[in-house]
């Protein structure tokens, strides 16, 4: 069970009427599932909602949005879309870095600010928060958030609340699945989620071009500090070439993971822009959170982001000397 007290949320959303839902920018299913299940939970209570994040979710999560219209800064997005609301509500993230285009608009918004989330990184948005960074996903909190205002869980809800903790778990296998996360598990399934269908959607959908991109990225794969780190590199000629986008990296890095030995990983994925995207992901003692705050970004403890500028070769480089740095402290 969380630690958050959700009565005081609980008195905020029975006091308004309209609620305009955010994540963080390139949305995750912990994100986009988290955000649509509060969604479908807000409107069992007769409440209006729209849905406006800082970018466009992946294709391969088109079945989690269904019915639900989410739109996207960019999209003809307009100040008018944030003033509407009485209540603006971001999910899954508390770091301005993680809200483009969007942060603008909530500065300027007058809207009641609230955030759920569970990253340790956090800014000061102005919001109240309702943050448990030991809760294994943000679904779990919406989960929580469900019950204390006596919504019924539905079939979709268990749906998008199973692929938001499901996904932010590795599947269950990272140290942060307990046996509450289990038990919210049993009653997803209970509602309606089935889990042979939810996983072979999120990852048994590949093209033919993201499967000639995943060959081509885990044989760049390379290992440094005696095997401790493997990381890789994605490069525009990489997407290119390939007929990719920098969305079809998703979910490389964790096969860095898989080698024997390692204990850290990172891809590296160039963008148009010529900035670099770096996913992290750790095990054991390695806190890779600070090397993304390091660089702006943030996260979790053993799975974090930042965006660097390019050229590629220098922001590996730049990564690795934080490496290096984290790993003789370890040694010490």
């Amino acid at each position: 069970m969380s630690s958050i007290n959700w009565i005081p949320l609980c008195e905020i959303i029975a006091a308004h009427q309209k609620f305009l839902l955010s994540c963080h920018v390139r949305p995750d299913a912990d994100a986009l599932g988290s955000e649509l299940a509060l969604a479908c939970f807000l409107k069992q209570l007769g409440k209006e909602v729209r849905v406006i994040n800082p970018s466009v979710h992946p294709k391969g999560m088109d079945f989690l949005v269904q019915e639900h219209e989410v739109r996207y800064v960019g999209d003809g997005v307009t100040t008018e879309d944030f003033d509407w609301a009485e209540v603006h509500i971001i999910l899954d993230t508390s770091a301005w870095s993680q809200l483009p285009g969007l942060a603008n608009f909530y500065r300027k918004t007058e809207s009641k600010k609230v955030v759920i989330d569970h990253h340790v990184s956090s800014d000061s948005l102005g919001a109240e928060e309702f943050k448990d960074i030991t809760s294994p996903a943000t679904g779990c909190l919406v989960y929580d958030l469900g019950k204390a205002l006596n919504c019924t869980v539905t079939a979709e809800i268990a749906t998008l609340i199973y692929a938001a903790i499901a996904t932010d778990t590795g599947w269950f296998r990272f140290p942060s699945t307990t046996s509450y996360t289990m038990q919210i598990i049993s009653e997803l399934i209970k509602a309606g989620a089935e889990p042979h269908q939810i996983y072979e959607l999120l990852y048994e959908q590949n093209s033919l071009p993201q499967l000639k991109l995943m060959g081509r990225v885990l044989g760049k794969v390379q290992t440094d500090f005696d095997g401790l780190l493997a990381y890789t590199v994605v490069s525009c000629e990489d997407l290119g070439e390939t007929g990719t986008t920098p969305v079809d990296t998703e979910g490389l890095v964790n096969y860095c993971l898989t080698l024997a030995g390692t204990q850290a990983a990172f891809i590296a994925v160039e963008q148009r822009s010529r900035q670099v995207k770096i996913s992290f992901r750790s095990r054991t003692a390695w806190d890779i959170s600070k090397i993304a705050e390091s660089f702006g970004g943030g996260g979790h403890r053993q799975a974090s982001g930042a965006m660097l500028n390019g050229p590629l070769n220098s922001a590996v480089t730049k990564v690795l000397v934080k490496f290096r740095e984290m790993f003789d402290t370890i040694e010490k």
